[in-house]
């Protein structure tokens, strides 16, 4: 029997120890590290939206609320430590949080809370009896308290069955008693009931304010119950509006929730007039658990001389810059055209062009003027041709005398611009925030009101890609649902409810529709350092999907989920 050289048998049994010793040395340094990681996410697709779709990660490790790491699994290890939560994303998708181009985030709780009035495939009124039954459903004595009012957001006069906005008479038939107002999913008419009108004050002797229209019966001067644009946007905040404090804050829990739930991190109020007030407000109390960014309208630039204008958040909000609306909407026939509408809106005759909300050039120009000369960043609703016309004249004025460089002012919507007018906005240097989800709401519409041609390029995103321009892509909620995977699948397949492709040269990959709701919005919102990309040393704001919208068929985009998301490292919304 052979016996080992004692020696070599003491020198294994040194080694051995020391290898030990030093491994276990070495895993109390890493958990004791200052730089452990709060969180480390792996075991799915991890898409970065750094330099392009190829770009994955194994994993990304989180600390303070803010990204440590974003790479090989092994090296996220390294950062693990005693107090490390180890998240298994179990194939699901992480991408950056979601960032919408353009929203109206105050007025989500509406479409949350009120009637729901949307038609298929969001809600079920497709009729105008459909539209009755759900309104008379609605108004438990709770949801009465929360505003005095019968109220709902999106029915759809396009959708619907008869064609035609609901009148006072039919909404007679739901209430008496109550007053009722229903917002258009344009945002930009309403109808209203008998004791609506009567509570607003509009009557057979109330004129037609500049900007809007009050509809009448045929043959009088007496009011049918539907109001366009100004004649309706100012009387909102009478059915809209909160009762009390409790009721507010229903209302906007009941909002932000809707937000989160579509993956939201960073959500824009893209036109704060008082309400700017009520957000700031709930910043004041912490209430905010997503970052919400406010344009200011014109009218109210008061609030611009306020602290909340900053590019810094304080408790999640500020104001960004300023907002412009120069004509309505086209789905609603009230956007500015160069051109008739095929089919003009009852009581006009075929010339109709709709009409601008700003009538005088002079007046837009002072606007823009003062926004160029304070660097105010600045926002203009233009559907029609002929306001975006009006805003490339009026803002070349402007950026002749102070420059246009840098400012990131930003088109929105966009629905009928022109070729020749993209060029334009390059030249100016103007980010164009554009609406494919117009594709499948109302594309079918936009093509028998303004031609077969025409209606395929509405939401020209390629075009503006090809050109140049910087682009970004939005919901317009509470226009629409804030759902960004469904704005992702329109931009990404522009098919209409009746399964027509409208435009299928105007479309996105998955890839550039992903980037035109993280890093191309946060760009434009001048945040592109903090947000945007999965990234060391931006913000953990985070999204989890069951789904990758870059491995699935485009069709099957619109079906994607969000499971969870993460804002500055905290959980603000998970699916149950």
């Amino acid at each position: 029997m052979k016996f080992i050289n004692t020696q070599k048998l003491l020198f294994i049994i040194c080694f051995t120890f020391s290898v030990i010793y030093c491994s276990c040395n070495q895993q109390t340094q890493k958990i004791a590290s200052k730089d452990a990681a709060d969180i480390i996410y792996f075991g799915g697709d991890i898409i970065t939206m750094e330099v392009d779709s190829s770009n994955y990660a194994e994993a990304i490790a989180i600390k303070d609320g803010k990204i440590i790491f974003v790479g090989k699994k092994a090296d996220a290890e390294k950062l693990q430590g005693d107090s490390t939560t180890m998240t298994d994303l179990k194939g699901k998708t992480m991408l950056p949080g979601f960032i919408d181009g353009h929203s109206h985030f105050a007025a989500f709780s509406n479409q949350a809370i009120g009637a729901q009035i949307l038609p298929s495939p969001d809600a079920n009124v497709n009729s105008i009896p459909d539209l009755i039954n759900e309104l008379k459903n609605w108004p438990t004595p709770e949801n009465i308290a929360l505003t005095g009012w019968i109220f709902g957001m999106g029915y759809d006069d396009s959708v619907l069955e008869e064609k035609r906005h609901p009148t006072k008479e039919d909404l007679d038939k739901v209430s008496t008693e109550t007053p009722i107002m229903i917002i258009h999913i344009s945002g930009h008419f309403a109808a209203v009931n008998s004791k609506g009108l009567e509570m607003l004050g509009i009557n057979s002797d109330s004129k037609d304010p500049d900007g809007g229209i009050i509809r009448r019966i045929p043959g009088s001067t007496e009011p049918n119950g539907v109001l366009e644009e100004l004649a309706a946007i100012p009387y909102y905040v009478k059915a809209l509006t909160p009762a009390n404090k409790d009721s507010m804050l229903k209302f906007m829990k009941a909002g932000q929730e809707m937000a989160m739930s579509y993956g939201y991190t960073t959500a824009q109020e893209g036109r704060a007039m008082e309400n700017h007030e009520l957000l700031a407000g709930l910043a004041e109390t912490g209430f905010l658990k997503i970052d919400v960014v406010s344009y200011i309208d014109y009218l109210f630039t008061k609030y611009m001389e306020t602290k909340w204008y900053s590019k810094n958040y304080i408790n999640h909000y500020r104001i960004g810059g300023e907002k412009v609306t120069l004509d309505g909407s086209p789905q609603g026939r009230t956007a500015w055209r160069t051109i008739p509408y095929l089919i003009p809106p009852p009581g006009e005759d075929n010339n109709y062009l709709g009409y601008p909300a700003i009538k005088n050039d002079k007046d837009v120009e002072e606007i823009y003027k003062t926004a160029f000369k304070n660097n105010w960043q600045i926002l203009t609703h233009a559907n029609g041709d002929a306001a975006v016309d009006q805003m490339i004249r009026t803002m070349d004025v402007a950026a002749k005398e102070y420059g246009s460089e840098g400012r990131r002012n930003v088109l929105v919507h966009g629905q009928y611009v022109r070729m020749d007018q993209l060029d334009s906005l390059k030249r100016l240097d103007v980010i164009a925030s554009l609406f494919p989800l117009h594709t499948f709401y109302w594309g079918d519409w936009h093509k028998q009101i303004i031609g077969d041609s025409l209606g395929n390029v509405i939401s020209p995103t390629r075009s503006a890609l090809n050109k140049g321009l910087k682009i970004t892509i939005h919901t317009d909620a509470p226009v629409a649902l804030p759902n960004l995977m469904r704005v992702i699948w329109t931009a990404v397949n522009r098919t209409s409810r009746s399964g027509v492709i409208i435009g299928e040269e105007e479309r996105l990959t998955p890839y550039e529709a992903l980037q035109a709701i993280t890093i191309w919005s946060a760009y434009q919102h001048f945040e592109e350092n903090n947000k945007g990309t999965l990234k060391k040393g931006k913000l953990a704001d985070l999204v989890i999907l069951d789904k990758n919208p870059l491995k699935v068929a485009p069709d099957d985009i619109k079906d994607i989920n969000v499971e969870e998301t993460i804002k500055e490292g905290n959980t603000v919304y998970r699916k149950n």
